[in-house]
This record gives structure tokens, C-alpha cells and sequence, in this order.
């Protein structure tokens, strides 16, 4: 999406402050005890009661066999993107650490987040790869300017994760988004700085790291969604929609 009016751009603003306030309400939700499905079921209960509508909810992402079943994606542990949280259903641990990964429509604009939480107390170890996504994400964002380009973002978030010792997941990135859950440019979270397409005043990003603790292998779940890592090591994900302005990126989903 490329902004082309005040409109757009305050549906896009008060799209991306809501979003944040479900996944702020979604982060207290987590605790021992919790499952997949009552976050899914507050989740959209939340976007509804807001005037919103789920994005990810019947959504058919391109090369998948059927339409996301659920509002919200919950992914724990070894599961890197995309668990359906109420099919087969789980109950949150003490120790684990579940990606949340939501998107919503306000006013026909799409904005999507992502934060990986960590479920009751969790090792120094994976407090550090939590820390260490999070700093990709970071970085990511701040290499995102106008005048650059795709692999400036790409490599920043690559020097991020794998200088704190992890792994790349480079199956799976960040995209464009705003009319449409998914949209070009792909922005892989590795690359090299100056390649990949130029990057535009007023165009809306959604940028993604995913990292990996063990080897960055992937495979897909039966369930045709849940991607895991082929070595069962365990993975995180945070994810901010930005609007790239005159002098640096704007993050959009915060309060």
C-alpha cells in the first residue's frame, strides 16, 4: 500500500494503535493454564467489540489449500509461524513461549503485528533469544528510509540475530500490506544492503524477523499452516507494521 491521502493515513494510524491495544490485552492473557482457543476466542471478541474485522480469519494465503481457520495465530516453542489455535487445541505451560501473530481491518485498512511472549518464568537462554528477535525487529525498522531498499532492512536484521548467536528462519519474512494481508515487496530477513526494490515515501511494510535457536530447516505441519523447525529448537517472532515518511520509518502498531 502506498498512503495517498490524510484518510488513509489516519485509518491507518487508529488501525494500528487498536491492533496493539488487542496483542497488549492478548500479552496479560498469557499465563499456565491458558489455551490456544480462548486466545484466539478473545482475540476476535476484542476486534469485533473495537468495530474491526479479523483479517487473518478465512483468509487464503497464496499456495494454501483452505482458508485460515482462526482470528489469531498462536505458535509455541518449536512452532515458528502460523499455529491454528483452535483445532488442535493446547494448554500454555510454565516455561513455554507462544508467538501471537494478529492482523485486523479498520476501515478497509490491514494493518499485522506480531510479539512472542514468554509463558510464567522461562531460562536466561531463551530470554536472550527473545531479546535478540525483538533488537532484529529494531533494526530493521531503522534501516527502513526512503531512498533505500529492501536488502538495507534484510541484512540489518540478519547482523542482529545472527550476531547474538542465532539463526535466520529464511523461509518466511516480511511484506508489504495495507490493502491486502500480503503484498509485494517480500522482505526476506537476510540479504545485502542496496539490492532489492527501492523503498518509497508513503509505502506500508510489515517487517518480520524469525529466528531460530538450533538450525534455521523448516518443515510444514499436516494442517497445511503450522511451520516448525525441522530440529525441534525454538523460535520467536516479532513483527511491527511501519509507514515509511520523510526522514525514517513510523511504527504504526503501538499505542
Amino acid at each position: 500500500m502506498i498512503i495517498k491521502n490524510d484518510i488513509e493515513r489516519a485509518n491507518l494510524i487508529e488501525g494500528g494503535k487498536r491492533l496493539a491495544a488487542v496483542l497488549v490485552a492478548l500479552r496479560e492473557k498469557v499465563a499456565p493454564g491458558v489455551t490456544t482457543e480462548e486466545l484466539d476466542d478473545l482475540a476476535e471478541q476484542l476486534i469485533r467489540d473495537g468495530g474491526d474485522e479479523p483479517c487473518f480469519l478465512g483468509y487464503t494465503p497464496e499456495g494454501a489449500q483452505r482458508p485460515y481457520p482462526a482470528t489469531l495465530c498462536v505458535s509455541i516453542n518449536d512452532e515458528i509461524v502460523h499455529g491454528i489455535p483452535n483445532e488442535s487445541v493446547k494448554t500454555l505451560k510454565e516455561g513455554d513461549i507462544v508467538g501471537l501473530d494478529l492482523g485486523l481491518s479498520h476501515n478497509g485498512v490491514i494493518v499485522d503485528a506480531a510479539i512472542t511472549v514468554p509463558v510464567g518464568k522461562v531460562s536466561e537462554e531463551v530470554k536472550k533469544l527473545l531479546y535478540a528477535t525483538k533488537n532484529a525487529l529494531a533494526a530493521g525498522i531503522a534501516a527502513a528510509e526512503a531512498g533505500k531498499h529492501v536488502g538495507d532492512i534484510s541484512s540489518a536484521i540478519q547482523k542482529e540475530i545472527e550476531g547474538a548467536g542465532y539463526t535466520v528462519v529464511k523461509e518466511l519474512g516480511g511484506h508489504g500490506v495495507g490493502d491486502l494481508v500480503h503484498e509485494e515487496p517480500f522482505i526476506p530477513n537476510f540479504g545485502r544492503p542496496g539490492q532489492g526494490e527501492l523503498l518509497e515515501e508513503n509505502m506500508v511494510l510489515a517487517l518480520e524477523p524469525i529466528s531460530s535457536a538450533g538450525k534455521a530447516s523448516v518443515i510444514l505441519a499436516p494442517d497445511g499452516y503450522t511451520f516448525r523447525t525441522k530440529d525441534g529448537s525454538l523460535s520467536a517472532h516479532f513483527e511491527h507494521t511501519i509507514l515509511i515518511e520523510k526522514g525514517g520509518a513510523r511504527i504504526i502498531t503501538t499505542l
